[in-house]
């Protein structure tokens, strides 16, 4: 295979290691990672806390400095999209299947299964419930995409580096080491994060929309039935990415944000249409108001809360920094001409807002029926939440027609978006990785969420993306030290070429 680097070949064989031995030693599989996982999360819990703010306070501390006004890119350089593709493409890439997973699922779950501070069903678990979905979906996530998709643009498209993690650390590291072993750790990490958390993403996708049509139409639920719906979805999206990323994905995410909020506003108006706005308005105050206690708590203490904590709080950090590889350089690769200033408040506060947005109609709209006693919402599968919430609502049949359609185009675009970023990593940082490196991509993290779905979950793959996330955090540092570095000295010597300028022309 042409232009592929040595990356290629380490990622791809530690993938087939994992699938093997998922293969043969499921159950060894996931109770090794399970125990490095709660090791991580009661060793480490504290340490994600930490770095999620940081990294936050250094992202919005960017929109105000004197850096916002640098342009990931020459000076000349313009956005390759418009602002609404780009929110669409950062949206669907970023958040999109999981979001339709868990707008239902994870308000049900913190005010009806295990709330994180009072009792089960009460009103204040209730509100709670929507505050912590927001805290989990806010600016934190963003934040964490955020700045390695800032590090990827700016040494990309305005040094002129490649396309690489390893690339954004040549200021501290020196260019012939992350050339060199290092940096092909590094790169290689980056890959087997960004396959393991796909495949797992392909897995739920799969479900949800083997799920949906069985809630629907009681088609079956089982292996054969979700390996057909993945196998289609695979070939789409590998067309999708054939065809680029200024053709396939751009239209996928455009189309799909159109459906997304087609079913927002049709939910909206005959769900609880008032119960929202005021769930949504009271929740943002709550969100604010809470900001940095939520940011914090650890419940050193309190056993009970701790464990919520490690099941969530901590799960969703180190799930955005297994994400972020992918996610940065997917984001990185369509911001190139926007500003610092720019791309953070669009990358931190707009998505963050579609999210919130989602969660309060979905959201507000589930816990009102079993608020209400209407059914236990809390009592379905995961993939079924949804449909089961919607069935209760007028129009109900239709909009679940339309949400398997948005899982669907989700499915597709996260993956096509995906093997664009794989194809990219393993090619030296090309901004057009060869079709064939993409298909091979493809199939590879088909055929591991084949074998997620065959043993009936991804707890064992998840708990490797998790144990992944721990030394990448420690690269999302030195990522962001180099980047200050570097953008300091390029603003130093800007100033100085406009001082030398001003000295010809006086």
């Amino acid at each position: 295979m042409k232009n592929v680097s040595s990356v290629f070949w380490y990622a791809l064989s530690i993938c087939a290691v994992l699938v093997v031995w998922g293969v043969f030693k499921p159950t060894h599989l996931q109770t090794l990672s399970a125990n490095v996982t709660n090791w991580i999360s009661e060793s480490f819990g504290w340490y994600y806390l930490l770095i999620v703010m940081i990294l936050l306070a250094f992202c919005i501390y960017l929109i105000f400095s004197r850096f916002g006004r640098i342009k990931l890119g020459k000076e000349s350089d313009q956005p390759e999209f418009s602002l609404a593709s780009w929110f669409a493409m950062l949206f669907s890439a970023g958040m999109g299947m999981g979001l339709v997973f868990w707008t239902t699922a994870e308000p049900i779950s913190h005010a009806f299964k295990s709330p994180p501070r009072t009792a089960v069903g009460s009103d204040e678990a209730i509100k709670e419930a929507l505050q912590y979905s927001f805290f989990h979906w806010g600016i934190h996530a963003w934040a964490i995409y955020g700045i390695v998709a800032l590090a990827l643009a700016y040494f990309k498209f305005r040094r002129g580096f490649p396309g690489l993690i390893s690339s954004t650390l040549v200021p501290i590291f020196g260019e012939q080491s992350m050339r060199g072993v290092p940096g092909k750790l590094i790169d290689t990490l980056a890959v087997f994060a960004t396959v393991v958390g796909v495949a797992s993403t392909l897995g739920f996708g799969s479900a949800q929309i083997n799920g949906g049509l069985s809630f629907l139409f009681n088609t079956p639920n089982n292996f054969g039935m979700q390996l057909l719906i993945l196998a289609v979805s695979t070939v789409l999206f590998i067309l999708s990415a054939w065809s680029g990323i200024g053709k396939g994905i751009k239209y996928l995410s455009n189309i799909n944000m159109g459906l997304g909020f087609l079913l927002l506003i049709m939910l909206f108006i005959v769900g609880p249409t008032l119960y929202i706005l005021n769930m949504f308005t009271h929740t943002i105050g709550s969100y604010i108001a809470n900001f940095f206690d939520m940011s914090f708590r650890i419940a050193p203490l309190n056993a009970e809360g701790r464990t919520w904590i490690d099941n969530w709080t901590i799960f969703y950090w180190a799930w955005w920094i297994s994400w972020a590889p992918f996610v940065g350089i997917f984001i990185a690769r369509i911001s190139k001409g926007r500003t610092i200033k720019e791309f953070m408040l669009g990358v931190l506060f707009v998505p963050a807002l579609v999210c919130f947005i989602f969660f309060s109609v979905f959201g507000v709209s589930a816990l009102n029926i079993e608020q209400h006693g209407v059914t236990l919402i809390s009592s379905l599968s995961l993939e079924t939440t949804t449909f089961g919430v919607l069935q209760h609502y007028p129009l109900g049949e239709f909009m679940s027609l339309l949400t398997i359609a948005v899982i669907a185009i989700f499915f597709i675009t996260s993956a096509d978006s995906a093997t664009f970023v794989l194809g990219m990593l393993t090619t030296g940082g090309s901004l057009n990785p060869a079709n064939s490196v993409k298909i091979v991509w493809g199939l590879a993290m088909s055929a591991m969420a084949a074998i997620i779905v065959y043993f009936g979950g991804t707890q064992g793959l998840q708990n490797m993306l998790i144990i992944a996330a721990l030394p990448f955090s420690f690269v999302m540092l030195l990522m962001g030290v180099s980047f200050y570095k570097e953008v300091r000295h390029d603003l130093g010597k800007k100033n100085d070429h406009k001082r030398e300028k001003l000295k010809q022309t006086s």
